[in-house]
């Protein structure tokens, strides 16, 4: 199998510049190519995923990724796919939330030297004249192109502003892949469906200055069965830093994907051979075997195999047994304070399983919230000594669909 054959099978390509002559050079040629990251949280999310799967699947077959840390055009904001201007962060939290990036990669990939390039466009972009930048480059953009573009037409239809700033933002992106062309050898670009404007503006502008090829590729929008965009839930963004959202969080979000995207997501989001995935598309007809499996292989890519084993089994200790999982995360409460009463509402905002006590009493009054596998649906309920049932302690667990988190309480 070719890597575009499989970039293909596995559903990675939603469009690209020159299909024949890309397909043609990556079979042939060792290449370099980048995905941009901008710098505006402290983690990625779910929804960055596809990005990383292709860059893995691109390095399995010999080619070098480029990882372009956004520092200097997170200080611009990028319209593509919002709705509104992107809140403008300090330098100190672009730095830091640069550097939180880079640890995600090193799961993912292999970092050695050459084998992974890491640039900062901050490096260039920051030296740039203004004047001299709009009378060299400027001149090979259009206002009646860039106007077409959808991260510019959607916002203009929908009359919400655009600064003139953001505007800039696709020439900035241009420039990036200019670059890497000129110092890296650089030859393609990926990026998200929503970027395809701006890639193709490097490449024209890599064509008519360097006088080069160069190519891109989107992937497509990633939405789950429903139409929902990927990364985020009810419960918030799905986040691949484990201080941000834990492994076991992680595996249920896995675990509790539609029926019908199990298939599609164990493509994407696993490096499972196709072949075997094809088997087990046409012979096992147990979708929650399928499910966990799923779970089981993403969590190991981004947290290590021992967490995937502890995810499956404190999930199959909570669900199948009476019995709670000494690997369960845990909040030890002193005796006293169980004598005390404490609100099932603030011991959930304790357990940072919800935000406020207002955001946890929705959840109680909204049959979101389990202690002892019974649901409660009273948000004045109190947590008393009667509630620890046996001496593993008290299991909270919140959530539905989407996310459920458990957490258990002992005494101390």
């Amino acid at each position: 199998m070719t890597l575009f054959s499989e970039l293909k099978e596995r559903g990675f390509i939603h469009q690209c510049t020159n299909e024949e002559e890309l397909s043609h050079l990556i079979e042939n040629k060792k290449i370099k190519f980048y995905i941009g990251f901008d710098c505006t949280a402290k983690s990625l999310h779910v929804g960055s995923l596809i990005q990383i799967m292709i860059m893995k699947l691109f390095q399995k077959y010999g080619h070098v990724p480029i990882i372009l840390i956004g520092k200097g055009t997170t200080k611009i904001g990028d319209p593509s796919g919002k709705d509104e201007t992107r809140k403008m962060l300090t330098d100190d939290e672009i730095n830091a939330n640069g550097k939180n990036l880079e640890k995600v990669f090193s799961k993912f990939l292999n970092m050695s030297e050459n084998k992974t390039l890491i640039r900062d466009n901050a490096k260039w972009l920051q030296k740039l004249n203004y004047v001299d930048f709009l009378r060299d480059y400027g001149k090979h953009f259009t206002i009646n192109k860039m106007l077409s573009f959808d991260s510019v037409k959607i916002r203009l239809e929908r009359e919400q502003s655009l600064s003139f700033v953001e505007f800039n933002y696709m020439i900035f992106q241009a420039y990036d892949f200019y670059e890497l062309n000129k110092t890296d050898d650089c030859a393609l670009q990926i990026g998200g469906s929503d970027q395809w404007g701006n890639i193709v503006n490097g490449v024209e502008l890599i064509r008519r200055v360097n006088n080069n090829n160069a190519y891109g590729l989107t992937t497509p929008l990633l939405t789950n069965a429903n139409g929902d965009k990927m990364g985020k839930t009810a419960d918030g963004a799905v986040w691949l830093d484990e201080d941000m959202l834990s492994p076991y969080d992680y595996w249920q979000f896995w675990r509790n994907v539609d029926d019908r995207d199990v298939i599609k997501f164990i493509k994407l989001f696993t490096v499972m051979d196709l072949k075997k995935i094809n088997e087990l598309e046409k012979n096992n007809k147990n979708i929650n075997e399928l499910k966990v499996l799923l779970a089981n292989e993403a969590t190991k890519l981004l947290h290590g195999e021992t967490e995937s084993q502890k995810a499956e089994k404190i999930a199959t200790e909570l669900f199948s047994k009476d019995t709670m999982s000494d690997d369960m995360p845990t909040l030890r409460l002193k005796a006293d304070e169980v004598k005390q009463n404490q609100y099932l509402s603030d011991l959930i905002v304790r357990m940072e399983m919800a935000s406020s006590k207002s955001e946890s009493r929705k959840l109680i009054r909204g049959n979101g919230v389990k202690v002892n596998r019974k649901s409660i649906s009273d948000e004045m309920y109190v947590i008393s000594q009667s509630d620890l049932e046996n001496e593993d302690g008290i299991l909270v667990s919140v959530g539905k669909k989407d996310i459920l988190k458990s957490l258990l309480i002992n005494t101390i």
